[in-house]
C-alpha cells in the first residue's frame, strides 16, 4: 500500500462508524499479532488462546509472529514502526511497555506512552511471594523479623532486572524496612527449582508459576501482591491485609497495542471484539485457572491504567536505583 493510499485508508477509518468499520476491515490481509518473546511461555500461550478466537469472530486469520529479544523491546519497536491499518498488533506485557525504558532507555528506543495505541487488557496476575521449605518463618510478619535481625543476608530471586517482579519485592522491601538482596535469573524456569532446594531464600513468582508448587507444599506462600487472595491459594493472605502494608497492590499484567497513529475507530472496534472474547467462557476459564484474570474495559480506560502503571514503576526504580 502507498503512503498516500494509506492516509486514505486511515482517514475513511477515522471517518467511519464502529458498525461500518467491521465491514469494511479486515478485508483479505491476515492480521499479525506480535508477540516479543519465545513461543512457549505464559504471554505467548494466553496470546493464541486469545488471537484464535479473535480470528474467528473478525473472520480473518490473526497470525502470531514471535520476535523476541532485549526483554521485549525488539518485539514491540516492530509493531511502533509498523503502519497504523488494524493489520498489526503487539501484546504488551507490563515489562516491556511500563518498565524497560526506565530501566534500560538504549534498548527502549521507543516511548510507549506516545508511540502505541492502547487498544485493551488482555489479563491480569496478581504475584506470589514464596519462601524456601527450610526458611525460619511460616507467615511475612516472621520473615520481616528475621530480615530486621539479619539485614542483606537473605536474598530473592526474580526472572530479571527491570522486571515487575524485582519492583514488586523491590517496594514491599521499601513498605516494610527490610534489607533483601536480589538474585536476577535469566528467565523463571531455574527459579522454582532452586527455592525448591533450599538455594534462594525467598522468590517472586506470578501466580501461574507459583499456585501447583504451593498447592504441591514444596514451596510456603507468605503473601499475594493483589488486594485479594486468589480462589487457588483461599488461605494465603493478600499484603494489603497485613500491618502497614494497607494500599499495597501490583499485578502483573499484559494487553493489546497498535501503532499509535492506527485510527481510534479501528481501535474501537478491536476493543469490541477483544472484549467479547474475554467474556467467553472457554477463555475466561483457561486465563482463571492459570491464576490470572481476564481483562475488559474501553481503550480510555486501558491508557489511563498504563499510565498510572507507568509512573508508579517510575517511582519504585528511582527509590531502588534499579538499572539494567
Amino acid at each position: 500500500m502507498t503512503h498516500r493510499r494509506l492516509l486514505l485508508a486511515a482517514a475513511l477509518c477515522a471517518a467511519l462508524p464502529v458498525a461500518a468499520l467491521a465491514q469494511a476491515w479486515p478485508d483479505a490481509k491476515p492480521i499479525t499479532l506480535i508477540v516479543p518473546y519465545t513461543a512457549g511461555g505464559s504471554v505467548d500461550v494466553n496470546a493464541r488462546l486469545v488471537a484464535t478466537r479473535l480470528g474467528e469472530r473478525l473472520k480473518q486469520s490473526v497470525v502470531i509472529e514471535n520476535v523476541s529479544g532485549a526483554g521485549g523491546a525488539i518485539g514491540v519497536a516492530k509493531a511502533v514502526h509498523a503502519a497504523p491499518d488494524g493489520y498489526t498488533l503487539v501484546v504488551g506485557p507490563d515489562s516491556a511497555i511500563a518498565i524497560g525504558k526506565l530501566v534500560n532507555p538504549a534498548a527502549f528506543r521507543f516511548d510507549p506512552l506516545k508511540d502505541l495505541a492502547p487498544v485493551g487488557l488482555l489479563n491480569t496476575a496478581p504475584m506470589v511471594l514464596v519462601a524456601r521449605p527450610g526458611l525460619e518463618a511460616q507467615t511475612y510478619a516472621d520473615f520481616v523479623k528475621l530480615a530486621k535481625a539479619k539485614p542483606g543476608q537473605y536474598d530473592y530471586a526474580t526472572s530479571g532486572v527491570g522486571t515487575v517482579l524485582q519492583l514488586a519485592m523491590e517496594l514491599l522491601k521499601e513498605r516494610s524496612g527490610i534489607f533483601v538482596t536480589h538474585v536476577p535469573y535469566r528467565g523463571g524456569a531455574q527459579i522454582a527449582t532452586n527455592v525448591i532446594g533450599d538455594q534462594v531464600d525467598l522468590a517472586m513468582l506470578v501466580s501461574t508459576s507459583a499456585i501447583p508448587h504451593v498447592n504441591g507444599k514444596r514451596l510456603k506462600a507468605l503473601g499475594i501482591t493483589g488486594t485479594k487472595r486468589l480462589a487457588a491459594l483461599p488461605n494465603v493472605p493478600a499484603f494489603d491485609e497485613m500491618p502497614g502494608l494497607k494500599g499495597y497492590d501490583m499485578v502483573s499484567w499484559t494487553g493489546i497495542f497498535a501503532p499509535a497513529k492506527t485510527p481510534p475507530a479501528l481501535v474501537q472496534h478491536i476493543n469490541q471484539e477483544l472484549n467479547a472474547v474475554l467474556r467467553e467462557d472457554a477463555v475466561r476459564s483457561k486465563l482463571v485457572e492459570q491464576g490470572a484474570l481476564p481483562g475488559s474495559g474501553t481503550p480510555e480506560a486501558f491508557s489511563r491504567f498504563v499510565q498510572t502503571e507507568y509512573a508508579r514503576n517510575q517511582k519504585i526504580v528511582q527509590s531502588a536505583n534499579i538499572k539494567e
